[in-house]
């Protein structure tokens, strides 16, 4: 039974479980196999509590639009999640058909399309869609995640050239999308991978203990190799490579703060997960000295 488990450890979408039939439609989940690339976020309201939102996940589009709201900051959070699971993590700028200025965003992810494949995607232009299709490969499962009324129901729906997912007309008031999807779906593409669908996040926390690779994906460890100290922090210390290359320019000083914010936020959850695995031990401690002061009576 998964009575007595974690929110984090209780099965979520692409999980291998193990159940008890009931009936011919209905079972009892009673354990789970172990978890491989699951990706992860910080549960909403907590400081180190986990959120699975999808598990054997091999692929993640990180779907945003072509409108207000494109961020690369957003991008940036779940590519450093994604390394850390080994989830290959793909950038997907949907609603292209929009007007948009295709030079500016290009170079403001310039440092995300040197590591990452990025497509630019509409349902009103197939070809975009093929495009997307033939990433996806034989077998692969392909998690969908982003804000809400990006389009990420619309564009599974298009990848399966059918309407498998619902979906909401773009709003009269605000021209954008309406949040559609409440909980997650999966979906078999017809002779390819399986799909993915989740709502959309407001907000996506980091639950990683190390800054490795935070470190990698916004390149500082390319600068911090060159660092006169091994446990530079990058801030103020005397010979510190990153801070040359941003002061020169190489570095883009947006992506240094960057680095610097997620890396405050990685600290704040590592400690407070080190708090928590510390009060668990010593409860786990208790119950065994409480089971065998029973077992002496």
């Amino acid at each position: 039974m998964m009575y007595g488990k974690s929110d984090f450890e209780l099965p979520c979408t692409g999980d291998w479980v193990l159940f008890q039939p009931f009936d011919e439609h209905k079972g009892i989940i009673v354990d789970m196999l172990p978890r491989e690339r699951t990706l992860y976020r910080k549960k909403n309201g907590t400081v180190s509590d986990k959120q699975a939102i999808a598990s054997y996940v091999d692929k993640a589009f990180i779907v945003q639009s072509l409108d207000d709201n494109f961020n690369v900051r957003r991008a940036e959070r779940f590519m450093v999640q994604m390394q850390e699971e080994n989830i290959n993590p793909v950038l997907v700028f949907n609603k292209a058909d929009l007007g948009f200025d295709r030079q500016k965003v290009e170079e403001q992810i310039r440092h995300i399309a040197r590591q990452i494949p990025v497509f630019f995607t509409s349902i009103h232009q197939p070809q975009t869609i093929l495009q997307l299709q033939e990433s996806i490969s034989a077998g692969e499962t392909v998690v969908f995640v982003g804000s809400s009324g990006v389009g990420k129901s619309s564009l599974v729906n298009a990848l399966c050239g059918e309407s498998v997912l619902l979906t909401s007309d773009i709003s009269l008031s605000t021209g954008k999308g309406r949040h559609t999807s409440t909980r997650r779906e999966m979906v078999l593409m017809d002779g390819s991978g399986v799909l993915i669908d989740t709502p959309g996040v407001r907000e996506f926390g980091l639950a990683i203990d190390d800054t490795d690779s935070l470190a990698e994906v916004l390149e500082i460890s390319d600068y911090a190799v060159s660092c006169r100290f091994k446990d530079c922090k990058h801030i103020s210390e005397p010979g510190c490579a990153v801070l040359e290359a941003v002061s020169s320019g190489i570095l883009d000083r947006k992506v240094y703060e960057s680095y610097q914010k997620l890396r405050r936020e990685v600290w704040h959850f590592s400690t407070s997960e080190h708090e928590k695995r510390k009060r668990d031990r010593s409860f786990s401690k208790l119950v065994e000295e409480v089971k065998k002061l029973k077992s002496d009576r």
